[in-house]
């Protein structure tokens, strides 16, 4: 076994408060480090947990955990866990996961776990729909589509998504969230493989040569796999191919670094903008 047999990997420092008097890691630590690499898988299907398994229609449940040890990690070791699935039964799913140091396997678990009815927590067959999504993604295939349209195509999900971040987890007044502006917009959305939104922006038209882009809202729990970058990536051509000498935003101070690494570069003094602060970007597209 080694790290690169995982597609999925989760890099982890050791704590001081994992070290037991022996100075390495307490044994039950280790399972704890697999359920966060667990965790991690879910976000690697482009699934987020809780609305992922309301549309599947169950819920998953450990049923047994086998740990082998076969050397110990020690204080500020950097850990490298990888999980993949090894086989899907009827109604469960295995899963095998590789814990190293340096490239060494330190330790090895092996988790069982069960689809089932979350009122009665009575197994159920696991939905061919998660079986594919598992499947697609240990094979290597992608793991979200994006699919750009107007407001009338995409309001819902667009809207939902934007609530969900800007006005439920920011506190932005929901009356200024939804404009005028977005029925002119182009708008862009990242599903996931059961047709969840993922990620969302929109395009305005260009004004003096330059577009404008704005509401980037990602789901939470999916913030860091690349699906924003891809939403805001997809808009940036757009203005590219209708000819749009440059791109502009206004980037949330906490989002620059984002912005930037995408190209834009800042303008002007921060200021704020619906009680956030902000800072306006922009990046050159023609000539």
């Amino acid at each position: 076994m080694q790290i690169q047999d995982f597609r999925c990997r989760l890099r982890l420092r050791v704590r001081w408060s994992e070290v037991d008097p022996q100075k390495i890691v307490f044994n039950a630590h280790y399972l704890t480090y697999a359920d966060c690499a667990m965790a991690e898988y879910w976000r690697a299907l482009a699934l987020p947990y809780e609305p992922s398994m309301q549309a599947l229609g169950g819920e998953v449940y450990l049923k047994k955990a086998d740990v082998e040890y076969h050397a110990s990690a020690r204080l500020d070791d950097m850990l490298d866990v990888g999980l993949r699935c090894a086989c899907i039964g009827n109604s469960s799913l295995n899963f095998e996961c590789g814990i190293f140091a340096a490239d060494r396997l330190l330790v090895t678990v092996r988790l069982l776990y069960v689809f089932a009815d979350p009122a009665t927590q009575t197994k159920r067959s696991v939905p061919p729909a998660l079986r594919a999504i598992i499947d697609h993604f240990e094979a290597g295939g992608q793991m979200a589509e994006l699919r750009c349209g107007d407001w009338a195509t995409l309001e819902r999900d667009a809207s939902a998504l934007r609530m969900a971040v800007f006005v439920q987890e920011q506190g932005i007044a929901a009356d200024i969230e939804i404009d005028e502006h977005d029925a002119q917009a182009l708008h862009a959305v990242a599903y996931n493989r059961l047709g969840l939104p993922l990620a969302t922006g929109r395009l305005l038209p260009a004004r003096d040569g330059a577009a404008r882009i704005g509401r980037m809202a990602v789901e939470r729990s999916m913030r860091g796999e690349g699906w924003g970058r891809a939403v805001l990536d997809a808009l940036v051509q757009a203005a590219h191919s209708r000819g749009d000498a440059a791109v502009e935003l206004h980037a949330q101070r906490s989002a620059e670094a984002f912005y930037r690494k995408a190209g834009f570069a800042p303008e002007g003094e921060p200021f704020e903008e619906a009680g956030i602060a902000h800072i306006a970007m922009r990046r050159a597209l023609q000539g």
